[in-house]
């Protein structure tokens, strides 16, 4: 009996050939959806209150607001199409949970260089809470929840606790730092090697983006990267907001959003595995960023 992730019936029909210069619509996955809208105006909305509690100026946090949800939204388009351009490969979910972590490594960057290891970890730990969230509602918008909750439900329940609750611990006041990153090496390490094999290369009707695409959308994220501390930097002194809350909380739900619209697109195509892979393994990569990253820190004296 052949499950949600085994090989598709073959329909007859032919593929489907994907521009190379289409960006608006790559092989099913929306580069601009509602649900993408309604994200980008509650993080002004996040500053705007912030603001306004603290007696803070409106006017630069939104405008500095806007500058992070421009810049997030180039992170995430362009790791959605280094996403379309290796989909064909076998092991997609893994793969697709370690580039999704791009935004997440990118702030991680960001932040040890300008010397905040606190906000440096907090993105990557934050979007450890973040993203069951997005399977979750992923699943719902797809109406695929069923089908995920049967597939590896003792896997991907625990590792989706055990990464959680590792990142919220690194926020605990009195714990001992390495006694935290031995904590998070066995819960990482753990759960990387215990994760369910996937299943062979599927075709489902769709042909990848040209490899050509994956330089261009490197550069852009690493151009992404050069402004985004100066614009968190900027947007936290108007809204008087703390660098390491916006990092949790804002930074964490964006850098997240492509985790959600891959989810998304593999939950449509019927690959619940792929999806719960694509979440366990971004939770497990976000606590080895943070792990580099405080050793980094403490190791050089940032």
């Amino acid at each position: 009996m052949s499950g949600p992730d085994s090989t598709p019936r073959n329909t007859g029909r032919k593929p489907r050939k994907v521009s190379p210069l289409s960006f608006t619509h790559l092989s099913g996955i929306n580069m601009f959806e509602p649900l993408d809208a309604a994200a980008w105006l509650l993080v002004p909305a996040f500053f705007i209150v912030s603001a306004l509690i603290t007696g803070g100026n409106m006017t630069m946090a939104f405008m500095g607001a806007a500058g992070i949800v421009l810049i997030m939204f180039l992170v995430g388009a362009s790791i959605e199409v280094l996403i379309e351009s290796i989909k064909d490969i076998r092991g997609l979910g893994t793969m697709v949970g370690f580039i999704t972590n791009g935004p997440e490594a990118l702030c991680l960057l960001v932040g040890l260089l300008a010397g905040d290891v606190l906000f440096a970890a907090s993105t990557p730990l934050g979007s450890n809470v973040v993203n069951p969230l997005m399977l979750l509602s992923a699943g719902l918008l797809t109406g695929t929840m069923a089908a995920v909750s049967r597939t590896r439900p003792r896997y991907t329940l625990l590792c989706i606790l055990c990464t959680a609750l590792t990142a919220v611990s690194f926020f605990l006041a009195g714990l001992s730092m390495w006694l935290w990153l031995l904590v998070a090496a066995a819960v990482s390490f753990g759960f990387f090697f215990l994760r369910p094999p996937e299943p062979g290369v599927e075709h489902h009707g769709e042909e990848a983006l040209p490899k050509a695409w994956l330089v261009p959308a490197g550069l852009v994220v690493i151009a992404a990267g050069y402004f985004l501390d100066p614009i968190v930097t900027f947007t936290a002194q108007h809204s008087q907001a703390p660098k390491g809350l916006i990092g949790f909380f804002v930074l964490a739900t964006l850098t997240s959003w492509p985790e959600f619209k891959s989810t998304l697109s593999l939950l449509r195509r019927r690959r619940p595995l792929a999806a719960i892979l694509n979440i366990t393994v971004s939770n497990i990569t976000n606590l080895w960023l943070a792990m580099a990253g405080v050793t980094t820190h403490y190791a050089l004296g940032f």
